[in-house]
């Protein structure tokens, strides 16, 4: 009995230390990443480097890579810098903003703005003012309407404003150098819509021939009114004539003539002719024969 006890005993005290060993590799195992057993706990990705405007054709100095918790991967993300590098930017990336595909332009398609043009439209770039760019608010992104003005409308003699063009996106706002008639560089605002060929020959006929503007709209504002445009003659149209101007003096008015204070009447009786006088002033009646 004293032999089996022991035995027992000793059999308890080894399945113990078993169990305890156990139990400290488990608890100096690392914590389980979130999602299913194969996501790691970290994966590289690519981000910016820096801040890049539309048309950036990537390259490594652009790109660096950081450690991204695996259960919070963006859609779209890349695990290294040669997936990026030589593809252009499709939108705006700030510093440290990942670089993901839908931002990207394809690998062969190079960079500059005609990544941005989708397939049978056209970049057309025309150039404003302040007030024609609406003071500084038309900006890459936004849309606008535009306006055009002709000194000579069609088969008349004065100037006509219509809406020619509605809901363009503006792909790019910006300065630009020209020289101005004596020859000299010059720094002038260019704005760049996306149109397609029918709105791109508007486009280039009302920059030619007339004064356009660029009206600003809400980008939740899809719907093209289709106006009848007006006419200078139009503005005033139904309106009362304005009332002729009193000239007014220091001299006094003149006085009005002085009237007859007596009237004569001729009466016929018969063959027989008379007169008679009336007396306007105070109604007495005289008769005289004649």
């Amino acid at each position: 009995m004293r032999r089996q006890a022991l035995l027992l005993l000793t059999l308890s005290l080894a399945a113990g230390g078993l169990a305890a060993f156990l139990a400290i590799q488990v608890l100096r195992s690392p914590e389980p990443s979130a999602g299913d057993g194969d996501t790691p706990a970290v994966v590289p990705v690519a981000v910016a480097a820096r801040d890049m405007n539309v048309g950036v054709l990537l390259t490594s100095e652009d790109i660096r890579m950081v450690d991204w918790p695996g259960h919070s991967l963006p859609a779209g993300y890349s695990t290294s810098a040669a997936e990026v590098v030589g593809r252009g930017l499709l939108t705006p990336v700030g510093t440290n903003e990942p670089l993901l595909s839908s931002k990207l332009a394809g690998p062969d398609a190079g960079g500059g703005m005609q990544i941005m043009i989708p397939q049978g439209r056209r970049a057309m770039s025309v150039r404003v003012d302040d007030v024609v760019g609406v003071a500084g608010f038309v900006l890459p992104g936004t849309r606008v309407d535009v306006v055009v003005t002709l000194d000579r409308g069609t088969n008349q003699s004065e100037p006509e404003t219509r809406v020619v063009l509605h809901n363009l996106e503006v792909l790019s706002a910006g300065q630009s150098i020209e020289r101005n008639p004596d020859g000299n560089p010059e720094q002038v605002s260019v704005v760049t819509l996306l149109v397609d060929p029918e709105e791109a020959e508007k486009l280039a006929l009302a920059h030619s021939n007339a004064r356009l503007q660029l009206a600003l709209r809400n980008p939740l504002d899809l719907d093209s009114i289709d106006s009848p445009g007006i006419r200078a003659s139009h503005l005033l149209a139904g309106r009362p004539a304005p009332p002729a101007p009193v000239v007014r003096s220091s001299a006094p008015a003149p006085s009005p003539p002085p009237q007859p204070s007596r009237l004569e009447v001729e009466v016929y009786r018969g063959p027989e002719r008379s007169t008679s006088t009336v007396d306007t002033a105070i109604g007495d009646n005289d008769q005289e024969d004649g």
